[in-house]
């Protein structure tokens, strides 16, 4: 993609941001539904696909990514995970980290990827389930990287003082928590640090407007930040991480508290296996992921202490 085409998905990405926050401006409530059955496309899945006699795995997705993207990263995955347990999968996207805990604490959905902070939300709450994490480099763990673009003299967050930046999600910890909390510990708030700062909605547009220089700054995602540099890495090259702040755990996976325990179960055990077959290996290899692990749930500790201390929504 060139920089020119970079530069107007950037654009028009932090153009609909802007539309999203204008009073009167809302989105429509209805689910975005996307069929992977083989040869599908970005069509309305019905609700019992014909031929299939069993109802769809409904899965939501956090806009972590863009859903383009969201779409790449999940696909062949949530296709082995349909094979596992002979059913149709469908593919629930939202905008918003909250709509995505709001499917879930309703039971519309079954299973979900979810931030960190959204689980810790959503536990506390109403009793969101962590089944399984991904591991990468032989430990459970991301990190929030603060960013700028190449040639910057920034060293951290607050060399951006007076500047542009740009947030993921109101809810992620790596996108929003993190530097509100950096920002803090130094006695300021975004408000009265930055120009102006705004909501991208996923890491991967956050990384393309400092790309081009449409913002000074961005918190992201260090698991979204290494694909990207994998698959794009020509677009990582003209962002600098000026601060790395971690570890924490990883964005699990989640079910509601309702959901059947032996398909809990069965779900759990297909993810913890993935690893043990080539096909299951190759698929985490593409995403980056090693494994699945249960991680104990004091990883999280963190993220409810640096949550606590933030104003959150």
């Amino acid at each position: 993609m060139s920089r020119k085409m970079r530069s107007l998905t950037a654009f028009l990405a932090l153009f609909l941001v802007a539309m999203a926050l204008v009073p009167g401006c809302s989105r429509k409530e209805h689910h975005r539904v996307i069929s992977l059955a083989p040869g599908s496309s970005e069509q309305p899945a019905p609700a019992n696909p014909v031929g299939t006699g069993k109802p769809p795995l409904r899965v939501a997705i956090a806009a972590v990514i863009s859903p383009r993207e969201t779409l790449r990263y999940y696909a062949t995955m949530l296709d082995y995970l349909g094979e596992q347990l002979d059913r149709p999968v469908q593919v629930i996207q939202r905008q918003t980290y909250a709509e995505v805990n709001k499917l879930i604490k309703e039971e519309a959905i079954d299973l979900a990827f979810v931030c960190t902070y959204a689980y810790v939300k959503g536990r506390a709450e109403f009793g969101m389930e962590l089944i399984a994490a991904p591991q990468v480099n032989g430990k459970p763990y991301y990190y929030s990287y603060i960013i700028a673009p190449s040639g910057t003299d920034a060293r951290s967050i607050m060399d951006l003082k007076g500047k542009t930046f740009a947030f993921s999600d109101p809810l992620s910890m790596t996108g929003r928590i993190v530097p509100s909390y950096l920002l803090q510990e130094n006695g300021q708030t975004p408000e009265r640090f930055f120009k102006k700062f705004l909501y991208t909605y996923s890491h991967d547009n956050s990384i393309k407007a400092v790309a081009d220089r449409l913002v000074d700054g961005a918190a992201v995602d260090s698991l979204v930040y290494e694909f990207t540099a994998k698959h794009e890495p020509a677009l990582t090259k003209q962002v600098t991480i000026i601060q790395k702040v971690g570890p924490f755990g990883t964005p699990p996976v989640v079910v509601p508290p309702g959901l059947d325990p032996a398909l809990k179960e069965r779900i759990r055990s297909i993810l913890l296996t993935m690893d043990r077959t080539k096909r299951g290996r190759d698929i985490l290899a593409d995403i980056m992921v090693e494994r699945f692990v249960v991680p104990d749930d004091r990883l999280y500790d963190e993220v409810r202490r640096m949550a606590a201390a933030v104003q959150t929504e």
